[in-house]
Formats: C-alpha cells, sequence, structure tokens
C-alpha cells in the first residue's frame, strides 16, 4: 500500500474501494456499508490491517466495496476460510460478512463450530429472511407461511433463530441491530470490535425487492416504540411509547408489566451482558413479535480466550517440551508399511 495508505487516523472515504457499488436502489446494505466503514475509522487501525471475508449473497460482496484486504470465498464457506486465515494472521482485524442464508443454511456448521471455538473474528450476519441473490426464494430465517417462489402455497419450515443458535453454540459475544437505526448499528459494531473471540451481530435488513417490510410490524417509525426493546446494561428492560412497561419473570417465562419508575424495579429483569452462564441471553433470543417484544442490543458479552490464542499456545508448549521438530523425520519416522 502507499503511505498515505497508513496515515492515521483514517476517515470513512479512506475505506471505500473505487468498486461501483452494485445493490438495489433503496437496500439496507447501503446503510450497513456505510457503518462499517464509519465504524472502523474510529478504531485507529491502519486499514491495511483489515481483512473482510464472505461467502456468497447480496451482503457478501462487501469485501469489493472496502479499502481493505479480503476474499470472496465460495457459499456457506466463509467462516471455515476465516477461522484459518484468523490463525494464521492474528495481527489482522479478521470481519466475516453473511447472509442468513449463506450462514445458517449451507454454511450451518461451520457457523456452529466457529462460535464454539471463540475464534478470533466479527461475523455480521445481514438477516433479510429471504434468499435475495437468486431472486426471493424462502430462506432459513423467513417466517412460517411465507410465500415465496420456493414455497408458493407457503413456508411449512418453522425460522432459525440466528440468535438462539448461536448462544446455544456457547458464542462469547452476541448482538442485534438494525439498518435503519444508523446510530445504534455503529455503536453495536464498535462494541463487537472490541471483544476478543467471536462477535456475532445479526443486522436486520430491508430487501426491497423480494422482501419489502418484512420487519416493519416490529421496527417501522409507528410501531418500533411498542414492539422493541434497545437493551441497556445493568438497566430494566423498559419499553413503550410513555416508558410504562417492562418485562419480569413468572416462574420460568417472561411476561409484561406495568412499569413506574421506581415503584417496581425489584420486579424486573436487570439486563446483564456479563452473565457467566448463557441462559438469561438465550431467554432474551426467545423474545418475539407478536407475543411478545424484539430484544435489540448486545445480549451477550463474557471474556473467553480466543481459539487461536490456545492454538499458539500449545504449540510453544509442544516446541518448549519436544523440540523444534523436523518435517521429515515426521513423514517417515511413524509407523510405516510397505506394498509391494
Amino acid at each position: 500500500m502507499s503511505p498515505e495508505a497508513l496515515k492515521l487516523p483514517h476517515t470513512k472515504d479512506d475505506f471505500v474501494s473505487n468498486q461501483q457499488v452494485r445493490w438495489c436502489p433503496g437496500c439496507g446494505d447501503y446503510s450497513i456499508l456505510a457503518m462499517v466503514q464509519r465504524t472502523l475509522a474510529k478504531l485507529n487501525i491502519p486499514k491495511e490491517n483489515y481483512a473482510f471475508i464472505s461467502g456468497i449473497g447480496c451482503s457478501s460482496r462487501f469485501p469489493y466495496y472496502m479499502n481493505t484486504y479480503g476474499f470472496h470465498t465460495v457459499h456457506g464457506r466463509a467462516l471455515a476460510i476465516a477461522s484459518g486465515f484468523s490463525i494464521a494472521r492474528p495481527d489482522l482485524s479478521t470481519w466475516v460478512i453473511t447472509g442468513d442464508g449463506d450462514a445458517l443454511s449451507i454454511g450451518g456448521n461451520h457457523l456452529l463450530h466457529s462460535l464454539r471455538r471463540n475464534m478470533d473474528f466479527k461475523v455480521l450476519l445481514v438477516n433479510n429472511q429471504i434468499y435475495g441473490l437468486t431472486k426471493g426464494q424462502c430462506s432459513p430465517t423467513s417466517q412460517f407461511g411465507k410465500v415465496t417462489k420456493s414455497t408458493p402455497f407457503g413456508s411449512i419450515d418453522h425460522p432459525i433463530a440466528g440468535l438462539s443458535l448461536a448462544l446455544a453454540s456457547g458464542a462469547s459475544f452476541v448482538a442485534r441491530t438494525l439498518d435503519t437505526d444508523p446510530k445504534h448499528l455503529g455503536d453495536t459494531l464498535e462494541r463487537a470490535a472490541a471483544h476478543r473471540g467471536t462477535a456475532f451481530v445479526e443486522i436486520y435488513q430491508n430487501c426491497v425487492i423480494f422482501n419489502d417490510k418484512d420487519f416493519a410490524p416490529v421496527t417501522g417509525r409507528e410501531n418500533r416504540e411498542d414492539r422493541m426493546i434497545y437493551l441497556e446494561d445493568n438497566k430494566p428492560l423498559v419499553f413503550g411509547k410513555k416508558r410504562d412497561r417492562a418485562i419480569q419473570m413468572n416462574g420460568l417465562v417472561p411476561e409484561i408489566t406495568e412499569y413506574k419508575e421506581g415503584a417496581n424495579d425489584r420486579n424486573l429483569l436487570v439486563h446483564r451482558v456479563d452473565t457467566p452462564t448463557s441462559h438469561y441471553a438465550y431467554m432474551l433470543s426467545q423474545l418475539n413479535y407478536p407475543e411478545m417484544p424484539v430484544p435489540f442490543g448486545v445480549f451477550r458479552d463474557v471474556k473467553q480466550t480466543p481459539y487461536g490464542e490456545l492454538v499458539e499456545k500449545q504449540i510453544q508448549e509442544a516446541i518448549k517440551s519436544q523440540g523444534a521438530g523436523d518435517l521429515k523425520s515426521l513423514i517417515y519416522g511413524g509407523p510405516i508399511w510397505r506394498v509391494d
């Protein structure tokens, strides 16, 4: 890279590539791309120290539009490639851009194992609840009964809850945000960037062509105050236009209750991202409209040694106890047999 590329601090424009952005007019990916570029400019990391890795899908064009290093890989395999990359180059900040189909269908197994290993990269799962690139088929997150080109009589598959899957896999950082709230999106990306290990962020994104306004019943301007909860650390789960409703537990079941500040705070759920087990965060990930409001923010953020550090520690301990080793001796020194 040129000496100019190494100068800090960066601006958003430093992360804009010379490629023409080819998304449909009005696509939520534009907002996500802009906020990622703005977020990276705040982190005071040279742009040649970033790598963006994607699979296949509309959002997976991301690496072309970022003026950083990266790979546009094959369908569902971005996480596998990112795993090897992050171990080989732990000095770089690795970001995976994927979609609900790419990560939760063909790539589901890679996602599960990346999360349980706590690979040191950020996963931005752009969820529009449809296969957009291939022109509007049902995806793993499409709602039950959804009529699409591949489900003309309505989907009879129950949708995957991406956050619940991540938490059940042991993810150390889990969050949800949305394309239509730039401030919340930017704040969430900054918190993900600061996390050591796998940071899993689901981003609600509107597909204006094949699934327009699918999230509107929850995130639309006229509904969002009553149907969304913005999670705030160490504060009760309060929502509503008048901030007069909250979540409390009835045994093991969450329920909505009336809220008046100071009157019943002791009975309410108080948000804690650092709860050692994932039970609380998993319960939050199951809240869904229309029965309950939908939570947005950081669900879980706990400290856990990244996989790459464990690999390096194991290698150094082996070298210390057994020596550096020799490849030829390794190949020919073990049990062998001869075929005549």
